[in-house]
């Protein structure tokens, strides 16, 4: 099922921004069969738009892994799994609270340094 013919008439000139990933003869032949032209990045070389934010699912994504156990975690037990998953989630709110509160409030005991 080809969902573009559900969107309606596009306009005349289409530019699909693409990142590193869609970087093949493929994608670019199907962009060109749909008559639509692709700005990709090509691997090695600056993207040429960047995005302003990451996506939340890449930024999460990437906090999880800058927890070792995470990444190396080689546990079959899935209750195990949940509470070093658990585990690392506690550990993201609660830094992030603390930088909030930080920059929102004061107290007598406040630390010299920014968490």
């Amino acid at each position: 099922m080809d969902l573009l013919t559900e969107l309606g008439p596009l306009p005349e000139h289409v530019t699909v921004h693409l990142d590193r990933g869609y970087d093949s003869t493929k994608t670019r032949e199907e962009l060109t069969a749909r008559g639509l032209h692709g700005a990709i990045a090509q691997k090695g070389k600056p993207a040429p738009i960047q995005a302003g934010m990451r996506w939340v699912v890449e930024r999460t994504n990437a906090w999880h892994n800058a927890h070792r156990k995470l990444v190396l975690c080689t546990e079959r037990r899935a209750r195990v799994i949940d509470f070093w998953i658990s585990l690392t989630n506690t550990i993201i709110i609660v830094r992030r609270l603390l930088r909030q509160a930080w920059t929102s409030h004061r107290w007598d005991t406040r630390p010299v340094r920014r968490p």
